[in-house]
């Protein structure tokens, strides 16, 4: 037998003597042992812990992820790694983690939590030693500043490399560049008054922290940087009820990746809420919503909750989204079933309050019933080429930094699929997507919401989501009128006016006539759902007990009309001529300027390596 410490590997092949492929793996094992000394094994033997995990980890999807088959994965990785700290020889990818964040610290806690959990689980490069952790702050609140850099220093103290860039180390960056720059970038960095540099947005954010990465860049090749979300978590659901685990070694399989590929930028998904804003998940949920209370007509309420047995529907990952359609998905027209997140025993009555107190928090962008679920599949396989950068989880090469995301003075949604519609046109094979999603949880249990959502007007009874609701609607005519002139050319070859006019025109018109079509839907939905919820022969009218959850339902309807009704301030404003004329010019010349945007970030990025390249030769 091996004289080194193999543990887990033991534990391996005991569990998994009759397994298929177990024998010829044993067998190597012990050849190993046989023919090598512990030094000249050392190589052999991590490739001998890789094809076992892998083994492993079809293992433990396919047999619903139980907890002794997970800890067993991961101690086997976390002995992998003792092997290789003791070869004395690690040349993988080191990895910066970087998280905007604006003012959210319950969220930053949580996410830096969870990325601390993952790495004592799989213990990727010792821990420490191959991950620093970059905090980009753009709060307004200075109580919540003062949470997030505590939390990050609390970080600090279990050992990892942390880095603070708040909004004096960002208008430090910004000083760097000459006035001339500032006012060429400003479409890239927006204008950067520092009177009132916060909530600039996640997009101006995020490309201000760019020039702060092509300065940490150097001449390090071997270094990854992975922008995240603060809203996120180092997990995966599992499909049953609401458990979550750290069942993906995302960084190890990262390394694997860009190791073993030329790809300059890899974007992952999310699993759980949906990515997208309530804009485009109204008339979906409200098919749901009836369900629920359609279900519920026909159920006693005293009886034993029925809603945990409901198959698990996934047909795509666009299912909450209400034009499915449009990103070349199949919509489903019926009613998604809700599962009870309740622990049983319980009757009808009590399931009905607990959906009452979910409905709302749709506003923040939950979806109960349509919650994507994590599909297990062989990371190698999972690789494909993309067309949507997912800005909450998306990897790259220093390369790449040339890359900003476009348009971010427009602060428009969907500036994600944007920039992956120029990256599609441009690097081809090169932008690449896996099955590396993380956990995306839109609200924080203790406020039953988000901490802060740019654009969303709360009062205590109403919330306004026109503003979120307008950025939308423009992010998908800027969206669509991108992926059609990338194949003119663009943003490489300057377009003619023209084209670039006459292709915004016919976008618009098409979009929202689309959105007009769904209101007209979510108008029809809505009139249903009232009266089906007011008749007061139902159940959950009998009986005074279920008045807070029938207020939490009739709040849900105010909000849905408000928002989604004839009187929607969100769709007087897109169907507003005066200020469709507004918004079309803005995006026009924003098309238009990009290719000299692209320029200028490019002198600006030279500009920071030239800074970095001066302090590396005095030192």
């Amino acid at each position: 037998m091996p004289a080194i410490r193999c543990e887990a590997l033991h534990d391996f092949f005991e569990r998994y003597e009759n397994h298929p492929a177990a024998g010829d793996l044993r067998k190597y094992w012990l050849k190993l042992a046989a023919e090598s000394t512990e030094t000249e094994m050392s190589e052999d033997l991590i490739t001998l812990y890789e094809s076992v995990t892998a083994v492993l980890e079809d293992e433990l999807w396919r047999i619903g992820c139980p907890d002794s088959t997970l800890e067993l994965y991961q101690h086997l990785f976390r002995e992998m790694e003792s092997h290789i700290a003791s070869g004395g020889d690690d040349t993988r990818f080191e990895f910066i983690v970087v998280i905007p964040v604006a003012d959210r610290p319950q969220h930053l806690e949580n996410c830096l939590n969870s990325l601390l959990e993952l790495c004592q689980r799989y213990r990727y490069g010792g821990i420490y030693r191959k991950l620093s952790v970059l905090i980009a702050d753009d709060s307004k609140e200075p109580g919540n500043i003062s949470r997030h850099q505590e939390t990050l220093e609390s970080f600090a103290q279990q050992g990892f490399k942390t880095i603070y860039f708040g909004q004096t180390e960002q208008l430090r960056q910004l000083d760097r560049l000459s006035p001339e720059q500032k006012n060429d970038l400003y479409p890239i960095i927006g204008d950067n008054k520092p009177a009132v540099f916060y909530h600039k947005g996640a997009s101006i954010t995020r490309n201000i922290t760019l020039l702060k990465l092509a300065k940490l860049a150097g001449e390090n090749d071997r270094r990854l940087f992975w922008f995240m979300d603060s809203d996120q978590e180092f997990q995966v659901n599992t499909g049953s009820g609401d458990r979550n685990v750290y069942a993906i070694n995302y960084f190890q399989r990262l390394n694997q990746i860009f190791s073993t590929t030329d790809a300059l930028v890899l974007t992952g998904k999310v699993v759980g809420d949906p990515p997208v804003s309530p804009a485009v998940m109204a008339g979906n949920f409200l098919r749901d919503v009836m369900g629920f209370l359609s279900a519920m007509t026909q159920l006693n309420p005293q009886q034993m909750c029925q809603f945990h047995d409901q198959e698990l529907r996934q047909e795509d990952e666009a299912t909450y989204h209400d034009m499915a359609n449009l990103f070349g998905f199949e919509p489903v027209n019926a009613a998604f079933h809700y599962h009870c997140s309740l622990t049983l025993p319980h009757d009808h009555r009590l399931c009905f309050a607990d959906f009452s107190e979910k409905l709302n928090r749709f506003f923040d962008g939950e979806h109960p019933t349509r919650q994507t679920r994590y599909e297990h599949q062989e990371i190698t396989s999972s690789i494909k080429p993309a067309r949507t950068v997912y800005t909450g989880n998306y990897v790259f090469r220093a390369s790449a930094l040339e890359y900003f995301i476009p348009f971010a003075a427009l602060k428009l949604r969907m500036a994600g699929p944007v920039l992956g519609r120029i990256l599609k046109a441009e690097k081809g094979q090169q932008f690449i997507s896996a099955n590396l999603p993380m956990l995306h949880k839109r609200t924080v249990d203790r406020l039953g919401q988000s901490e802060f959502r740019p654009d969303i007007d709360r009062s205590e009874d109403l919330i306004d989501l026109s503003g979120e609701f307008e950025r939308q609607f423009y992010g998908d005519v800027m969206l669509f009128s991108i992926e059609h002139l990338t194949t003119q050319g663009y943003p490489s070859e300057r377009l003619p006016e023209q084209l670039v006019r006459q292709t915004l025109s016919e976008v618009e018109a098409s979009m929202l006539q689309k959105y007009s079509d769904i209101h007209a839907q979510i108008l029809k939905k809505l009139g249903d759902l009232k009266s089906l919820f007011g008749d007061r022969q139902n159940w959950w009218h009998q009986d005074l007990t279920n008045q807070p959850a029938n207020a939490n339902f009739l709040r849900f309807i105010r909000n849905m009309e408000h928002n989604f009704g004839d009187h929607s301030p969100a769709y007087r404003m897109i169907h507003s001529e005066s200020h469709r004329q507004k918004r079309l010019q803005q995006v026009f010349e924003a098309i238009m300027r990009l290719p000299q945007d692209r320029i200028s970030w490019s002198e600006a990025l030279s500009a920071a390596n030239k800074t970095t390249a001066q302090t590396h030769h005095k030192r």
